[in-house]
C-alpha cells in the first residue's frame, strides 16, 4: 500500500509493504516511520517500489476535490479531500455537518467497477463511524 507523503520538494509515495497482514496500530506506526523518512529525504528506491494501490490525502493542502491519477503498475488511488462544514438536508431540515469528499480511480482492466464502488461506500461508512473498521462490521 502506497501512502502519498509530502516533502520540502513534493510528494513521494513510500509503500507499506504486506498491511493485508498488519494490525490498524502497526499500519499507522509504519506510516509515521515511513512519512519521517520521507520528510528528512531518506527513503530509498527500494522504499517506494512495489506498491498495488495508493491513499492521498489532498486535503492537507487544503484540496476539496480532485480526481487522483493513476501510476501504473498501481491498480487504484483513493483520494482524501478536506474536512469542511457544509450545508445538508437531513430529515426536510437543513444542517451544518462536516464534509469530505472522497475519489477512487482504478484500473478497469484490473477491477471491477461494482467492487471498486462497493469499496469506496465502505470507506465512507468506516469514516462516518469508525467503530465499523474495530469490529469487521
Amino acid at each position: 500500500m502506497g501512502i502519498a507523503a509530502g516533502t520540502p520538494t513534493g510528494l513521494v509515495v513510500p509503500v507499506i509493504n504486506d498491511a493485508d497482514a498488519m494490525s490498524f496500530a502497526t499500519i499507522e506506526k509504519a506510516i509515521a516511520e515511513k512519512g519521517a523518512r520521507a520528510r528528512d529525504g531518506k527513503l530509498s528506491m527500494a522504499e517506494m517500489q512495489g506498491g498495488t494501490f495508493t491513499i492521498s490525502n489532498g486535503g492537507v493542502y487544503g484540496s476539496l476535490m480532485s480526481s487522483p491519477i493513476l501510476n501504473p503498475p498501481q491498480s487504484g488511488i483513493l483520494g482524501m479531500h478536506k474536512i469542511q462544514d457544509r450545508p445538508m438536508a437531513i430529515n426536510g431540515e437543513v444542517v451544518i455537518r462536516p464534509m469530505m469528499y472522497l475519489a477512487l480511480s482504478y484500473d478497469h482492466r484490473i477491477v471491477d467497477g461494482k467492487g471498486a464502488v462497493t469499496f469506496l461506500v465502505r470507506v465512507k461508512e468506516a469514516l462516518e463511524d469508525p467503530r465499523r473498521l474495530l469490529m469487521d462490521l
